[in-house]
């Protein structure tokens, strides 16, 4: 008898525990209305307050949607509301969802290291003093490599030798472009530059083709870009381009053509480099208008002047998707890389580079992957990566969470930095992750 009031208890216990399980784990699945309602008032804010003109918004998880939302117009004309199929320029989300996802790859099949060096991989670099530099050191930021250059303006001059630009607004210098006044005298350098095709020339806009013997200059002075200290963190637009190029010389294939296979396999359409190949540019969100180097606004073409230069594929920036697309690439990665019975990439990779292999040094950054120093808004193991165009994109693997958020909030100028100023992104994931 009493074995059998024994096992009764038990049992009584057992379920007690399993109850008590599911309430703690009901209490962590997602609200979708009350986030819904969040996000909703956030982006009513953000639009009459002018943040952004549109924006695109998927919540979710690793197995499914919880939230798919358009909002405001395509830009401030208000003709075109944001619709699923337009795309927008992602800039650095693209180290991520480019290079870093087509390197994951490489490493994955065993064809390229994170040990492996510069010079090795890119012949050009053998005999520079960037020649030792690893791809860990390029993908973490650590390679001592300056912020950026402006290779564009090597091929801007004036008459006079004036200026090209000025903090002044004046007769000569009319127009505004970020914070400066752009002098309106500029000359394009006709050896590089041709406003007109040319044959082995390459398109760098709708009404603009370069050079190619540019980039030898352009590989010349990142090679000598090494200006601060190896092993410090310095967020670097140079870093990628070398990673692009250490990937297309080590697969002999192009960055654009590796990446498709990637989207393919993951059965995405609305993602790619140079968007009026594979999509109208109706469908297209404009971005600057550009006073100082195209003279438009840009449209179907890349915003970010260096990979504009790289004919609009390069490893720091390039990148149109819509927001549908870039979540069936965090679901891949939240699932250890499988997609519908696919093994996308080697889970072992994915946990390497979303990892802070350098947080003891204080650098809280995963190879490509942004990371963030934990706070009130990001937590030791988000990872995911923005843009400057107004872009965002953010996974939790603890709680299998993502968030997209895609804007244009340079349109018509980068100086509105509103969102920035409100912590707008943040914000919002941080309510989702409550």
């Amino acid at each position: 008898m009493k074995n059998i009031i024994a096992n009764i208890v038990f049992a009584f216990l057992i379920l007690l525990g399993i109850s008590g399980y599911a309430q703690n784990k009901s209490k962590k699945s997602f609200d979708v209305k009350q986030n819904e309602v969040y996000i909703d008032s956030m982006m009513t804010n953000a639009l009459e307050k002018g943040f952004f003109p549109g924006a695109q918004v998927i919540v979710g998880s690793k197995d499914e949607v919880f939230i798919s939302k358009n909002y405001g117009f395509e830009d401030y004309s208000k003709k075109q509301p944001v619709k699923n199929d337009d795309v927008y320029d992602l800039a650095s989300m693209s180290k991520v969802l480019g290079a870093t996802l087509v390197t994951m790859r490489l490493v994955g099949e065993n064809q390229m290291k994170i040990t492996d060096k510069l010079g090795d991989a890119v012949p050009f670099f053998k005999n520079t003093p960037i020649a030792d530099l690893t791809l860990f050191e390029l993908l973490t930021h650590t390679s001592g490599l300056k912020a950026s250059i402006t290779f564009y303006q090597d091929m801007l001059s004036t008459p006079d030798g004036s200026p090209l630009l000025s903090n002044q607004k004046s007769a000569d210098y009319p127009e505004l472009f970020d914070t400066m006044y752009v002098n309106k005298n500029i000359v394009y350098d006709a050896n590089y530059l041709s406003f007109t095709p040319k044959e082995n020339w390459i398109q760098i806009y709708k009404n603009m083709w370069l050079n190619p013997e540019f980039y030898k200059t352009v590989y010349n002075q990142i090679a000598h870009a090494n200006v601060n200290q190896r092993g410090k963190y310095v967020y670097s637009d140079l870093n990628l381009l070398l990673v692009k190029e250490m990937i297309e010389t080590k697969t002999g294939k192009k960055l654009d053509e590796l990446t498709r296979e990637i989207y393919t396999e993951l059965s995405i359409s609305k993602i790619g480099y140079n968007p009026l190949k594979w999509t109208s540019i109706e469908n297209v969100t404009p971005t600057e208008l550009d006073n100082f180097f195209r003279k438009d606004t840009i449209r179907g073409y890349v915003h970010d002047e260096a990979a504009a230069i790289f004919g609009g594929v390069s490893g720091n920036a390039g990148l149109f998707a819509n927001a549908q697309s870039i979540s069936v690439i965090c679901q891949m990665l939240l699932n250890d890389g499988k997609f519908q019975g696919k093994q996308i990439l080697k889970a072992k990779v994915i946990k390497e580079f979303i990892q802070s292999p350098l947080a003891k040094e204080g650098i809280y950054r995963g190879l490509g992957f942004d990371k963030r120093k934990p706070d009130e808004f990001f937590k030791a193991n988000d990872f995911g990566h923005t843009g400057f165009t107004g872009t965002f994109f953010f996974m939790n693997p603890d709680n299998n969470r993502f968030t997209v958020i895609l804007t244009n909030r340079v349109n018509p100028t980068r100086t509105n930095r509103l969102m920035y100023k409100d912590d707008f992104m943040a914000k919002i994931w941080r309510e989702i992750n409550k």
